[in-house]
């Protein structure tokens, strides 16, 4: 039996589509920072294989909640891992500073440059070292039509303003929560104590917020300008990478995955509005 966690999320949603027989648990129904009543949970309904979607994701507010952050982020998956079940982590580009040039391999050194990116951090060694079978991916500039994200954001300024300002500095790649989703369940039948370790995916390509906020005006019929401005115009309580783009090469080849441009997928995502 299937158990996902943080449920309500953006991929928990997406996920629970696709596997509805899935066992659902949003904070109401299970507290994971509760060791006891995660093993009694796992128990009563038959687990044996969790996919973590909890996470605490309020980046500026982990600077000051660090404890809140810690227990969600790190004791949590821990408790999730000691249950003996196999486990899909989800986990973040917020792990690396942001201060290369050439796309994140997972064997790259770490080095988070917040409270959120080095929770997360912990929860991905937390799950490693307590499970016998375990995939942490980490993703990236995560959206869906569900819930709070940029795409969102973008559409409702988007129909408000005239122009708006954008950071320009900043590079990743988007990530469609329904192709992360589908990923997920390409990857759950072949979990097995050679898979274990840490993967990367978002969808293919590279942008920047800016980059990213001019499609979605563009495939959403919005006259909108976007202006581009540099992070340094738009201070934030938590530092931020600069540059996060995610190798993907090992997540494809393991789990033989094919991963869709995030354009086509924003096109996608864009119809279910």
């Amino acid at each position: 039996m299937y158990l996902i966690t943080g449920s309500n999320g953006q991929l928990g949603t997406e996920l629970s589509k696709l596997i509805p027989d899935a066992i659902l648990a949003d904070r109401n129904e299970l507290d994971i920072t509760n060791e006891t009543a995660v093993q009694n949970f796992v128990t009563q309904n038959n687990i044996d294989t969790i996919i973590n979607c909890a996470a605490y994701t309020a980046v500026d507010k982990a600077e000051d909640e660090e404890e809140l952050a810690y227990q969600i982020n790190v004791v949590g998956p821990q408790n999730l891992a000691k249950t003996g079940c196999k486990i899909i982590h989800i986990s973040t580009d917020y792990v690396f500073d942001g201060q290369g040039y050439k796309p994140y391999h997972p064997s790259d050194k770490t080095a988070p440059v917040s409270v959120y990116g080095r929770t997360k951090q912990a929860g991905e060694q937390a799950v490693i070292n307590n499970a016998k079978i375990a995939v942490v991916i980490r993703t990236a500039w995560l959206y869906s039509a569900h819930g709070n994200n940029f795409v969102k954001t973008m559409r409702r300024l988007g129909a408000e303003r005239e122009t708006i300002n954008v950071v320009c500095d900043q590079i990743g790649t988007p990530t469609f929560a329904g192709d992360l989703a589908q990923a997920i369940v390409a990857i759950l039948p072949q979990l097995n104590e050679t898979t274990k370790g840490i993967y990367h995916y978002t969808n293919e390509g590279v942008c920047s917020w800016y980059d990213f906020a001019n499609e979605i005006m563009e495939l959403s019929n919005l006259n909108c300008k976007v202006c581009p401005i540099p992070s340094s115009a738009y201070p934030t309580k938590a530092k931020r990478p600069f540059y996060s783009v995610l190798d993907k090469s090992s997540i494809k080849e393991t789990f033989n995955l094919s991963i869709p441009h995030w354009k086509e997928s924003l096109r996608k995502c864009l119809k279910q509005f």
